[in-house]
């Protein structure tokens, strides 16, 4: 199920994964800079989570919904994800009369952000501001490629919220191993392999559904 939500930049377009069974958390995800929803670790949450009363609710910002190629810059960013999540808290969920939005169960439930890459950042800079009780940053870009010096580890460590960090062995953004030490809120889990999609070599074996083994236990003790 998707719907439209406007933001003050135009659009943007929730798609909806109901959890099975009791919803026990809402799992809210951004897009990264490069790509939309379609990316791999985001599907494979949306299809892997529900089983566990976890409904996810992917996010396509408003430049994606309007064609665009290139992404705007991060505060532009953060305007329309917290428009998201105000539409969210209040309560408008996905227009359907049968079941509500988060906003009807907003305060029985863990309300959890997140995204890959440059989502992840958007979701790390506003978590605490827009009522989160979690953040999620899948692939984080903690430097650009070959620029080690130029890192965002702060909007990791300012999140002030219980930050769940998965990150592939060979992503150019920076590997588990790259990481500076984090608060004692925060899990930084490296996977064996995979690049920044979490796409693997051959002669490897995949990760994702490690990684949405990872998540789901991390959500479980939040619960």
């Amino acid at each position: 199920m998707t719907t439209l939500v406007p933001t003050p930049l135009g659009d943007a377009r929730l798609t909806w994964s109901s959890s099975v069974g009791q919803r026990r958390a809402t799992l809210v995800l951004g897009h990264g800079a490069g790509g939309g929803i379609e990316a791999a670790d985001l599907q494979a949450l949306a299809a892997g989570l529900p089983a566990h009363g976890v409904e996810v609710v992917l996010v396509e910002q408003p430049w994606r919904v309007a064609g665009k190629r290139i992404a705007p810059a991060p505060k532009t960013l953060d305007v329309g994800w917290r428009a998201v999540l105000d539409h969210l808290r209040k309560g408008r969920g996905d227009g359907s009369d049968e079941r509500g939005g988060i906003g009807d169960t907003y305060s029985d439930t863990p309300l959890i952000v997140g995204g890959r890459s440059a989502g992840a950042r958007v979701a790390c800079r506003t978590g605490a501001s827009t009522g989160a009780a979690a953040v999620l940053a899948l692939a984080f870009p903690l430097h650009p490629p070959g620029k080690p010096e130029k890192s965002r580890a702060d909007e990791l460590t300012a999140t002030g919220l219980p930050t769940l960090i998965v990150q592939g062995a060979a992503d150019p953004f920076g590997n588990a191993a790259e990481f500076p030490p984090l608060p004692d809120t925060h899990r930084l889990v490296g996977l064996p392999a995979g690049n920044h999609e979490f796409a693997v070599r051959k002669d490897q074996s995949p990760v994702l559904e490690s990684l949405v083994e990872t998540v789901t236990e991390w959500i479980s003790t939040l619960l």
